[in-house]
């Protein structure tokens, strides 16, 4: 969740060389950088990325006592004979049958984590080319992925996105454009050059439908032996329902739901993120710094709630305080666009014309437009 409220322009006074000093600065600012903007790495058209992971993308298929279909979702072939799916695509099973087309094989629950929703099941027999393992956490939004299923256990289909959020983590669970059909659900979530990033889910409440993948990282995660807690709502349950909150702009039920959570879970650092975001949203400045504060005492390292401290700051006029919370986001996050914004415009409320203007350079190789919007405020026309 992103707080898009940032600080607003302030007053300082505009010299009468102001022209002559956005001109130069930025254009210094665009020689320098010029030369250090990394090369975008090359996607692979759809079609040779379908080609690439159709043997890792498999039918999962529930059975009851009797052995008829009780539900059906894709997994992953993620090694020989081994496959990762969703939890609640094996839900209630009796038995389980992965594959493709006509060829089944009988599978059995090898090790699950309810809480993230990942279960990974053996099927003996099952042959098939693996899925390449990329990393989440390398992800940008933006970034283009490709969603490969079987819809309602039928044919693979490949549907096209980018990635729309990075929710929580690391590693975050991810939002994308790329459409889940029913029946999808365990499929995978795949990187421009073909990589597993995910495994997705569609998920529906109140009318309104989002696609998530569970970060592959979690796939290593889930081991055999361990016990889901059967009472506690799964992680990925608190999270993506303070999406949704969030996407309808809710903010009411956001902050009840995320007093919810924080109870529930008093260590998780998203449930305190989500909580600040609301209060600040209803204009509770000084309880969003509350949850603010708690969510870095929980994670030091988590750039998003250093950020939206600052913000919280700004709006109580704190803006040494701001400053402090976005020098710390950038220290941890130093490409965060968002931060380098908002603690030029906090230099800027301080009359520290220097700082503001070192925080434009930083942030012109990241983010031009935004570079120019921020200099335009710290030196007014």
């Amino acid at each position: 969740m992103i707080l898009a409220t940032v600080l607003k322009k302030g007053g300082a006074d505009a010299s009468t060389s102001a022209t002559a000093i956005r001109r130069g600065v930025g254009a210094m600012c665009a020689a320098f950088f010029l030369a250090v903007l990394p090369a975008p790495a090359r996607a692979l058209p759809p079609g040779e990325v379908f080609e690439a992971v159709k043997d890792a993308v498999v039918v999962v298929k529930t059975l009851d006592t009797r052995g008829r279909l009780k539900g059906q979702g894709s997994g992953v072939l993620i090694a020989s004979g081994r496959v990762a799916t969703n939890c609640h695509v094996v839900q209630g099973g009796a038995a389980y049958q992965v594959g493709r087309g006509e060829h089944k094989f009988a599978a059995t629950v090898y090790a699950e984590d309810r809480g993230k929703d990942i279960c990974l099941l053996d099927a003996e027999g099952l042959q098939g080319k693996p899925a390449r393992l990329g990393q989440s956490a390398t992800l940008k939004v933006g970034d283009p992925v490709y969603a490969v299923g079987a819809p309602r256990g039928l044919e693979l289909s490949l549907s096209d996105g980018i990635v729309a959020q990075l929710r929580g983590g690391p590693p975050p669970l991810i939002q994308t454009t790329a459409a889940i059909s029913p029946g999808s659900s365990g499929g995978g979530l795949f990187d421009g050059e073909g990589r597993l990033v995910g495994l997705t889910t569609l998920y529906v409440r109140g009318g309104q439908s989002l696609n998530f993948a569970m970060p592959v990282e979690w796939i290593g995660d889930v081991k055999p032996g361990r016990k889901p807690a059967v009472e506690a709502r799964g992680q990925t349950e608190w999270l993506k329902r303070a999406v949704v909150l969030e996407e309808g702009k809710d903010w009411q039920g956001l902050l009840d739901w995320c007093r919810k959570w924080t109870n529930d879970e008093p260590g998780n650092v998203n449930a305190w993120y989500g909580l600040g975001v609301a209060y600040g949203k209803l204009n509770l400045y000084q309880d969003a710094i509350g949850a603010f504060r708690q969510a870095v005492r929980i994670n030091s390292r988590d750039a998003r709630s250093w950020t939206n401290l600052g913000v919280a700051y700004g709006k109580l006029n704190r803006y040494q305080d701001a400053i402090g919370a976005f020098r710390q986001a950038v220290r941890i996050h130093p490409t965060y666009a968002r931060a380098w914004y908002n603690l030029g415009v906090a230099y800027g409320k301080t009359g520290n014309r220097t700082s503001a203007l070192d925080s434009v350079r930083a942030l012109r190789r990241l983010d031009p437009e935004s570079a120019d919007k921020l200099f335009n405020v710290i030196v007014p026309r």
